[in-house]
């Protein structure tokens, strides 16, 4: 089931302004500092440039995972990596395809090991670091080490200016929605479990971070 941001965003008590659209220096600076940090940095300006740029960046052949992201929704890359023209391995189909809950649980932590794994991130701020959490660890077990290559996918309404903002938006603007999604979809409430400080990319030409100029996700 697609969900979008508009979805829940009105049954959802946020901070409004660490959801805001940033000014050009803003941006700049973070692409500059995520650059120092060991990260690959594209800006484009829609969310149809978005899924062009990922389309290119991921040979044929691959094996390709994604943990949920509403930005990747958005983009429409869920849709394209289910259903689309591509040459890749799509791990999320055969994942769900597996009616053993055992065996589909081996299959997620599997995946985390694919040769591209793609999501969203939940805050980037400006000196260049990369915040984001999960409940069960799916999304963000990849981004550390086990994946080969990782894209992250994100709005620059998620930049802020410092880490301590960055942290508080997980809070205030993250948690405050995926809490109200992950009700419709689950049936259950979300909670921050696990959290990732992603400082520092080490090895060169690993993790992509593709930012685009508009306000998308959260």
């Amino acid at each position: 089931m697609s969900q979008q941001k508009s979805d829940y965003v009105d049954d959802a008590e946020i901070d409004a302004e660490l959801d805001q659209v940033p000014d050009d220096e803003a941006v700049e600076a973070a692409v500059e500092n995520l650059e120092a940090n060991g990260f690959d940095v594209v800006v484009v300006e829609t969310a149809e440039a978005a899924l062009e740029t990922i389309q290119s960046h991921i040979p044929g052949g691959v094996s390709v995972m994604n943990g949920h992201s509403t930005t990747l929704e958005e983009i429409g890359f869920t849709e394209y990596l289910s259903e689309g023209d591509h040459e890749w391995e799509s791990l999320p189909g055969q994942i769900w395809s597996i009616d053993d809950d055992a065996e589909r649980q081996a299959a997620r932590r599997e995946a985390q090991t694919a040769d591209y794994f793609l999501g969203g991130i939940n805050a980037i701020s400006q000196t260049g670091e990369l915040v984001a959490a999960d409940l069960s660890g799916s999304r963000i077990g990849a981004y550390p080490f086990a994946a080969s290559n990782v894209v992250i996918v994100s709005g620059i309404n998620k930049i802020v200016p410092t880490l301590d903002d960055a942290l508080d938006r997980l809070e205030s603007v993250a948690y405050p929605l995926e809490n109200e999604r992950a009700k419709e979809a689950y049936g259950v409430e979300s909670m921050i479990a696990k959290q990732l400080i992603f400082r520092q990319e080490v090895e060169e030409g690993r993790t992509t971070v593709v930012l685009i100029r508009d306000q998308l996700g959260y």
